[in-house]
């Protein structure tokens, strides 16, 4: 893939950026930078380079106000190592290209992810698909890694005694777990890169992926500052109103009670980061 020269972006190609126990990311090449997102929205009016304030201005328009073909333009590779319970989070993200190690042609290697000691924590009271903000203690978070390190290992030794016995690989690799690591190239246009950002470094988000979104972030910027920055104003740290959510806002700066009621005042306030004086 033919890629512009941005001097950051060519100081980080093929940098692995640790990530997790034993995963990376790591760029592998890009197409465009900020320059041909510009480029790309003025082609119509056939208008020459601009100041870097204009063009930075440009693209925080661009973004703001949902003009997205420009941003389409610049598309990112990425070789990713990552647990397999990570990349099936991740495969959701359906405008991606793909292509994964495949333990059908491959002897899947013995790598396998433990949570570090402060990532272990109980499952939420009020949040099924999450867990406490504490952590365990020590004692009990030791004891849980062990627990996984062992079964990981029982596993793997299982798997390999099958392959010794002449079993197909890709009968064999039936019973290895979600721990286990994988390796991806995954190549995603910069437009779609934002939503897979917005969502995967969200707070919400599991804290597995999310450790790999804000690496890709990091490396993004060093291509892309002016998109990166547009996006962090806008959609990383904005917020987006349903019409009764706005109405509210309406009747609150005019000096009255907010009107919603239940869950749906609950997370009005929690977007809005404020505390609801009720």
């Amino acid at each position: 893939m033919a890629h512009c020269i941005a001097e950051d972006g060519e100081q980080i190609l093929d940098k692995e950026i640790k990530v997790l126990d034993k995963g990376f990311v790591r760029l592998v090449d890009y197409l465009g930078d900020d320059s041909r997102i510009v480029q790309s929205a003025r082609v119509s009016y056939g208008k020459g380079t601009k100041s870097y304030r204009e063009d930075k201005g440009l693209i925080d328009y661009l973004l703001r106000n949902d003009h997205t073909s420009p941003f389409e333009q610049v598309s990112f590779t990425f070789h990713i190592k990552m647990p397999i319970v990570v990349a099936r989070q991740w495969i959701r993200h359906r405008t991606a290209k793909v292509n994964e190690i495949s333990g059908r042609y491959s002897v899947m290697a013995s790598e396998f992810y433990v949570p570090a000691a402060e990532d272990i924590a109980l499952q939420s009271d009020d949040n099924k698909q999450g867990r406490q903000n504490e952590p365990v203690s020590a004692e009990l978070a030791k004891e849980i890694q062990d627990i996984i390190s062992t079964e990981q290992e029982r596993v793997y030794e299982t798997y390999t005694k099958l392959l010794d016995m002449g079993l197909a690989r890709e009968i064999a690799r039936i019973n290895l777990p979600l721990s286990l690591y994988t390796e991806w190239y995954w190549t995603m246009d910069l437009h779609n890169l934002f939503h897979f950002l917005r969502l995967r470094m969200d707070a919400h988000a599991q804290k597995e992926i999310r450790v790999y979104a804000n690496a890709i972030f990091e490396i993004i910027k060093k291509i892309t500052p002016m998109a990166a920055e547009a996006f962090e104003k806008h959609l990383l740290t904005g917020i987006s109103l349903s019409g009764s959510e706005l109405e509210a806002v309406r009747v609150m700066t005019g000096g009255g009670e907010c009107p919603l009621k239940g869950r749906a005042r609950e997370i009005f306030f929690t977007k809005l980061g404020v505390e609801d004086n009720k």
